[in-house]
C-alpha cells in the first residue's frame, strides 16, 4: 500500500454526509407516505425506530461481508477513497495499487465494497439523527413514553462507531479496533430494539429466577459475540478444521492463550512484533468453541423455562431455540465446509438477531417489573 496516502482526508466529507442524507431520506420518505400517524407521535417514532433498526441490521451484515471479503482496506484512507467521494474519482490510484498487488488489499471491487459500507453507515447515521430530533420535539409537545436521552445516547454511539470505522482503516485492521467496531454495531441494535419496544409497552411478567436467567443469557451472548469477533478479526476460523475434535483426533491441541488473547497488537503479530503462532490461533478458536457450548446450554435452559411459563412467553422460547439451531448449524458449516462466505454471514446474522431478540425480551420484562412510565 502506498505509504504516501493521507490516512485521513476530509475533503469528501461534505459529499459523504449529503449522500448519507439521501440514502437515509429515501426510506424516511417511504415511511412518511405509508404512515398515517402524525409526525412526532409515538406510533411514527416507533416505526422510524424499527426502520432504523432494520437498516442497522443490514449494515452489520454488510460490514461482515466487507470484512470477510478482505475489503476493509479497499480504500486506504478515510472517509473517502484516495480523497475522492467514490472509487470512480480514484480509478487511477486504485488501478496503480491493483497493478502493484493484484490480490489487494486495494482493488476496484474491494474499493466499491468498502465505500458502499460507508454510504450505508452514513445513511443509518442520518436516520438516527432524525430520530433524535423527533424524539426531543415530541417530548416538548406532549410528553413521551420514552426519554429522548435514549435516542441521544444512540446518536452519540453512532458517532463513536464512525470514529472506530476511521480507526479500522488508519490502524490497518488492528484486531482490537475491528472487534470493538463490530460490538459497537451490535450495540446500536440493542439500543434501537429497547427504544422500539418501549414505544409500544407490552409487559411480560416472569418469575424472578427466569428474569435473571434471561439477563445472564444476554451477558453470555455479548461475551460470545466478542469471542466470535476476535476469531474473525484474527482469521482463526480454520485453526480447527474438524468437529467435534479441533484437529483430526485431537480434542485438546497445543494452544497459547496468553499470546492469542494479548489484545493490543497488530494483525497477525504477537506482542513482540513477531508472527502470531498457530497455537495462539488455535487458542482463540477453541475459546469461542467452548464458549458456544456454555451459551448453548444456557440458551436451551432459558428457552425451556419460557416455554413452560405460559402462552405469552412460549413464542420467545421457540424463537430462542430456532436461533440456537441456526447458530449451531452455521457455526459448524464454517468449519466443516471451510468457512464459506454464506455460512459466515449467516453466523454473524444469527448473532445479531439473537442479541436483538434478547433486547426486546429484556425490555418487555422490565415493563412487567415496574409501573408504566418514562423509560
Amino acid at each position: 500500500m502506498d505509504a504516501s496516502v493521507d490516512l485521513v482526508n476530509l475533503a469528501p466529507l461534505a459529499q459523504l454526509l449529503a449522500f448519507g442524507a439521501l440514502v437515509g431520506g429515501a426510506p424516511l420518505l417511504w415511511l412518511r407516505l405509508r404512515s398515517r400517524a402524525r409526525a412526532g407521535s409515538p406510533e411514527r417514532l416507533r416505526a422510524l425506530t424499527l426502520l432504523t433498526l432494520f437498516l442497522t441490521f443490514d449494515l452489520v451484515i454488510f460490514g461482515a461481508f466487507t470484512r470477510l471479503t478482505d475489503s476493509g482496506l479497499g480504500c486506504p484512507d478515510w472517509p473517502g477513497c484516495y480523497g475522492q467521494f467514490s472509487p470512480l474519482g480514484a480509478r487511477g490510484e486504485i488501478q496503480a495499487a491493483q497493478t502493484a498487488m493484484p490480490t489487494g488489499p486495494v482493488t476496484h471491487s474491494k474499493a466499491w465494497i468498502e465505500m458502499i459500507h460507508r454510504y450505508l453507515a452514513s445513511g443509518v447515521g442520518f436516520l438516527i439523527l432524525v430520530l433524535c430530533i423527533q424524539s426531543w420535539r415530541q417530548r416538548r409537545q406532549a410528553g413521551s413514553l420514552v426519554s429522548p436521552w435514549w435516542s441521544t445516547l444512540t446518536l452519540v454511539w453512532v458517532c463513536m462507531q464512525g470514529a472506530f470505522g476511521a480507526l479500522t482503516v488508519t490502524m490497518k485492521l488492528f484486531p482490537a479496533i475491528v472487534t470493538l467496531h463490530l460490538l459497537g454495531g451490535l450495540g446500536l441494535l440493542v439500543l434501537l430494539a429497547w427504544q422500539a419496544q418501549a414505544y409500544a409497552p407490552r409487559p411480560l411478567r416472569l418469575g424472578s429466577g427466569l428474569r435473571r436467567a434471561v439477563l445472564v443469557l444476554f451477558v453470555l451472548t455479548v461475551a460470545q459475540v466478542a469471542l466470535g469477533g476476535w476469531v474473525s478479526t484474527n482469521y482463526a476460523v480454520l485453526a480447527c478444521d474438524a468437529f467435534p475434535q479441533c484437529h483430526a483426533g485431537q480434542w485438546w491441541p497445543a494452544m497459547d492463550f496468553e499470546q492469542g488473547f494479548t489484545l493490543w497488537r497488530a494483525l497477525g503479530e504477537n506482542a513482540e512484533g513477531g508472527l502470531l503462532s498457530f497455537a495462539a490461533l488455535t487458542a482463540i478458536h477453541m475459546a469461542h468453541r467452548l464458549g458456544a457450548v456454555v451459551l448453548l446450554a444456557v440458551l436451551v435452559g432459558v428457552a425451556w423455562g419460557l416455554w413452560r411459563s405460559g402462552a405469552e412467553a412460549r413464542p420467545w422460547g421457540v424463537w430462542l431455540l430456532g436461533l440456537a439451531a441456526w447458530q449451531l448449524l452455521s457455526g459448524l458449516s464454517n468449519v466443516v465446509l471451510d468457512w464459506p462466505l454464506l455460512a459466515a454471514l449467516a453466523h454473524t446474522g444469527g448473532a445479531a438477531a439473537l442479541l436483538t431478540l434478547l433486547s426486546f425480551l429484556l425490555a418487555r420484562l422490565r415493563q412487567g417489573a415496574v409501573h408504566p412510565g418514562p423509560l
